[in-house]
């Protein structure tokens, strides 16, 4: 009874032993055994592991991809356009040994502190670098800056035990003081554009007004010319028609041009005229101009 007494102690203690020197390293994770402080194993592999109780103890890093922002800083190209740039990083830990003897028992929070200081550094140098402008920032050539800032990351982080997989610009603004001052910059421009614009329109207006009334002198001035001409012919016909009536019958032509001129001369309700009586604007009306006149061809061979 006693030996069992004395037996279960043991027991247990040697079954919590047991147990203490058992760990599990997940898939997601990498382990550290330390004894007094100092690195004994590496535990990479995922699966059970062991450790002498009490005296290792087990740390555990994460073994997945890890993000990292990046705080606000402003750069100033070589045009001296200052911007304001902020990133983000994808790193992961490759060297768990290194990267404990790198930050110590701080852990993953001084290991940022000190990628963020790289980071930051290597934007600046980058983007502040020969032959980088503002408008190199801003194209499609960004792709080839943030390819040099995530190379020149990977090689300082090294020896941090990190590796810096991807680097990548969020936003690039200028500052707050500076916007404004590019906003009206940019719309002088485009004002300035817009005049030029304008005046250029204007100008082939007026090219296009003076040439259609160009056109339209010539074209008037043509139709004037042909109805000159045309009226001209007409005149010249009725001439000769009247020409000929008058040869034809001169009597009946100086009849009618006189009867024309009673219609012209007394129009209206009080027309008035004063002429003497014997006046030969008045022969057709006593008939002494219808007497005086000779017979005409024509009714005289009638009277034959």
């Amino acid at each position: 009874m006693r030996k069992i007494t004395y037996l279960v102690p043991v027991v247990v203690l040697a079954v919590i032993g047991a147990l203490s020197s058992i760990f599990i390293v997940d898939e997601r994770e990498k382990a550290l055994v330390l004894q007094f402080g100092r690195v004994v194993a590496v535990k990479e592999d995922p699966g059970l592991a062991f450790k002498i109780p009490l005296i290792q103890e087990v740390v555990r890093y994460d073994d997945r991809i890890l993000s990292l922002d990046t705080p606000t800083i402003e750069v100033t190209p070589s045009d001296d356009r200052r911007l304001v740039v902020d990133a983000f990083a994808r790193y992961r830990i490759t060297d768990v040994e290194r990267f404990r003897l790198a930050v110590g028992v701080a852990g993953l929070r001084a290991a940022e502190d000190r990628l963020v200081s790289i980071l930051t550094t290597q934007i600046r140098a980058v983007l502040g670098s020969e032959g980088v402008t503002s408008d190199t920032i801003l194209s499609p050539d960004r792709a080839a800056l943030m390819s040099r800032i995530t190379a020149e990351a990977r090689r300082r982080s090294e020896a941090l035990g990190l590796e810096v997989i991807d680097v990548r610009l969020k936003q690039t603004n200028l500052p707050a003081q500076n916007l404004e001052a590019t906003l009206a910059r940019m719309r002088a421009e485009r004002e300035r554009e817009a005049a030029d614009e304008i005046a250029r329109g204007e100008e082939a207006a007026l090219r296009v007004r003076a040439q259609a009334d160009r056109t339209v002198v010539e074209l008037v001035s043509e139709a004037r010319r042909e109805a000159e001409i045309t009226r001209g012919e007409a005149d010249a016909l009725r001439n000769n028609i009247f020409a000929e009536a008058f040869g034809q019958d001169p009597e009946f032509f100086d009849f009618y041009r006189s009867l024309t001129a009673y219609e012209r001369a007394l129009q209206g309700s009080n027309s008035m005229m004063v002429i003497t009586p014997d006046s030969e604007f008045f022969d057709y009306f006593d008939g002494t101009g219808l007497a005086d006149a000779e017979p005409r061809e024509g009714a005289a061979n009638d009277t034959e």
